[in-house]
């Protein structure tokens, strides 16, 4: 047996021995040392996707479903690592560990305007919690494992480790890794625990919000034991409405200005709120009391101590795991007296279900996004993983799909990335080959990425993308509608027939024109085993605004 190994075999090591079964990227000459590697070995599979943007995202949607590193292979120097740039800052915002594995110009021709170089290493620095370069083939190794272990410890996020062309050739002495240590922190202390207990207790209208940080903890039956047991409401954050699940008698759903009336109240007008594992950041407050009580008692639990009371003053503020917290918060709180405030909360959520069931029963053409969506929420398996994307028909989504089993929607969040549903479709399937996995996404947004329907079908990956086709940028249709009289330009866009584009692919299409016809087609589709897409037309003027506070109509001359 030999001493030494390439740098490639390196990696592959340290990546099995990390449980890495799926790698995602775009070959490119810049590390064919990792990719014989990867084929030599035969144990870890990659997905080859036709854009390094798409396979970014690939990556960051496998992390977020299995909760381990997502890798992405930047394969060629220069362009092709320059293209990661939008999914690295992606994960960046969406907390997810991407790492990344840039290839870089050999080490002699560095700095030398040599052919496709570029500053990598700045490149990335502000968006990933580091960005940098391997100088040694003895170093590649222990700072993969390190980019490993700090893209998945405390505030998750991308890191960026650029590897020169001749170290993935050069003889490094071979290794046997083991599994990198990941450092996880505990609960909160007991006093803060006694402290948030006795701010429960005696709250009158007490809620729970819950946001990524106990889906990573895998906190969601900690949450659900503590909800039941006190018989509070639990409000998700913006992206994470699948923290409990759907119907749950304690779950009012999304809140903030993209969630339902309900949840948005609830938070409005809460005399007590336990936030675990959230923010209270933009996404879900728009940093307002319009959406955060400005009288509340809050006791803000996160992984992040920076993020604890940044945004509106926690009056016990504690850095710990949210999961970890819930449970010492089960065996230690008394149910509040709060009736009144439940019995609220259960009619308005009664009241909520009636207009969602309404919804159901547009009847109109062209079909009106809610009727399309209320058919795909009965139409979705009770396992289903749904990717959204970011426009106005998945602003009318967030919480409008039924989200039941664990880790089973992905969106962009804070990033608000155009065309990110399709390739995290195929990356969630990788990571959850059992699963439906379905992407919901405006027409503008699956032409990013369209291509990637090709990589679905060749890789066995059968996802079904729904396309809700308005023939418009929405959400800025919306406000050139509303604040700039109706005066369009760039709003309204023509779209290929991207069912039949499906069927170029090697997938199958489904065209739907009208109310009725979504429901099926979204079940024969997830039963035919087939990548597939669903292009259904839905009312172009059905739009919706969200924030109205950055626009003032022009006045005329």
């Amino acid at each position: 047996m030999s001493n030494t190994i390439t740098g490639g075999e390196a990696v592959y090591r340290v990546l099995k021995a990390n449980g890495v079964d799926t790698v995602f990227g775009l070959l490119g000459g810049s590390m064919l040392e990792l990719y014989d590697a990867l084929y030599r070995g035969g144990e870890i599979a990659y997905v080859g996707a036709r854009d390094e943007r798409a396979a970014g995202h690939m990556a960051d949607a496998w992390a977020r479903m299995t909760g381990k590193p997502g890798v992405v292979l930047g394969a060629q120097a220069g362009p092709g690592v320059a293209n990661i740039v939008t999914a690295v800052a992606e994960a960046h915002l969406a907390y997810s560990p991407l790492v990344v594995i840039a290839g870089a110009i050999t080490r002699a021709d560095q700095a030398k305007d040599t052919f496709q170089e570029i500053d990598q290493v700045a490149l990335f620095s502000p968006i990933c919690k580091r960005s940098i370069m391997v100088t040694a083939p003895s170093r590649l190794a222990p700072m993969l494992e390190d980019a490993i272990r700090l893209a998945n410890s405390g505030r998750r996020g991308p890191v960026v480790l650029h590897v020169p062309r001749d170290l993935f050739a050069a003889e490094t002495p071979a290794i046997d890794p083991a599994p990198v240590a990941i450092a996880r922190p505990g609960p909160a202390a007991a006093e803060d625990v006694a402290a948030i207990a006795s701010l429960l207790s005696g709250a009158r209208r007490p809620v729970i919000v819950a946001g990524g940080g106990l889906k990573w903890g895998q906190g969601r039956a900690a949450l659900a034991a503590l909800a039941e047991a006190l018989e509070i409401p639990v409000v998700a954050s913006t992206g994470h409405a699948d923290v409990m699940p759907h119907g749950h008698p304690w779950y009012a759903g999304q809140g903030g200005p993209r969630g339902n009336r309900v949840a948005s109240r609830l938070t409005r007008e809460a005399d007590a709120i336990v936030v675990l594992g959230a923010r209270l950041g933009f996404n879900s407050t728009f940093h307002s009391n319009d959406f955060v009580g400005a009288d509340a008692r809050i006791a803000h639990v996160d992984i992040d101590g920076a993020a604890v009371g940044r945004y509106f003053p926690a009056e016990i503020a504690v850095q710990a795991d949210a999961r970890l917290t819930a449970e010492a918060l089960l065996g230690a709180t008394a149910k509040p007296e709060a009736a009144d405030w439940r019995a609220g909360f259960h009619a308005d959520m009664e009241s909520l279900a009636a207009e969602r069931a309404a919804e159901a029963a547009i009847a109109t053409l062209p079909m009106h996004p809610r009727r399309a969506l209320a058919e795909l929420r009965a139409a979705l398996p009770r396992d289903a993983i749904v990717t959204l994307d970011t426009g106005n028909t998945c602003l009318q989504a967030a919480d409008r799909l039924a989200h039941y089993e664990p880790r089973s929607l992905i969106t962009p969040l804070d990033f608000g990335l155009v065309g990110f549903g399709l390739a995290a479709a195929i990356g969630a399937k990788a990571a959850a080959p059992s699963r439906p996995v379905v992407a919901v996404m405006g027409d503008g947004a699956v032409g990013y990425t369209m291509i990637e329907i090709q990589t679905a079908v060749s890789h066995d990956l059968p996802i079904v993308v729904v396309v809700l086709d308005n023939e418009a940028w929405g959400a800025e249709k919306a406000y050139q509608q509303e604040f700039y009289g109706g005066r369009l330009l760039g709003a309204e866009i023509q779209s290929p027939r991207f069912d039949r584009f499906a069927e170029l692919c090697g997938g199958a299409g489904l065209w739907v024109e009208g109310p009725g016809a979504l429901g099926p087609a979204l079940e024969a589709a997830i039963a035919s085993g087939r990548t597939t897409v669903i292009q259904a037309k839905i009312d172009p003027n059905a739009l919706m605004t969200l924030r109205k506070d950055l626009f003032q109509a022009p006045t005329e001359d």
